[in-house]
């Protein structure tokens, strides 16, 4: 199976704005983490999800530039390689309309049993499912 960056496409609404008429930067934190589960929910088997739930142990994010209501974001993700337990997930979030990088985010997940709630080890099968071959932190092609 080769796997690829996965794009979740989002609408800014109204509530995503903040006083100073953009896109607040919490908003793009909760968009890298819907991509997050969007792309768990779309690449693992319904068993591997029913096994694994994932934690966040760091975000870093760097804003470019801002988001205006009206825009349609992308907000495109893939998993880079493992730290530890933990699984590197990098995140942009792109206007859709030119593809101009407003966001750039990298974030540490770390995997749970889900019936235990306890560390949990991921085999190859999960890695093949979600993992992206990477060069220089973006996804290779």
């Amino acid at each position: 199976m080769t796997v690829e960056s996965f794009e979740l496409t989002i609408a800014v609404e109204p509530a995503d704005i903040d006083r100073l008429g953009h896109v607040n930067n919490v908003v793009y934190l909760r968009w890298v983490q819907d991509a997050a589960v969007a792309h768990w929910v779309a690449a693992a088997t319904p068993e591997q999800q029913a096994a694994l739930i994932w934690v966040v142990v760091r975000h870093e994010i760097d804003y470019r530039q801002a988001a205006q209501l009206g825009d349609t974001v992308i907000a495109r993700t893939w998993v880079g390689p493992t730290e530890g337990r933990s699984f590197s997930r990098h995140t942009e979030i792109l206007r859709a309309s030119d593809r101009r990088l407003l966001a750039r985010a990298r974030t540490l997940w770390f995997p749970l049993d889900a019936q235990t709630g306890r560390p949990a080890r991921v085999g190859a099968d999960v890695r093949e499912r979600v993992s992206v071959p990477t060069e220089g932190g973006t996804p290779a092609r």
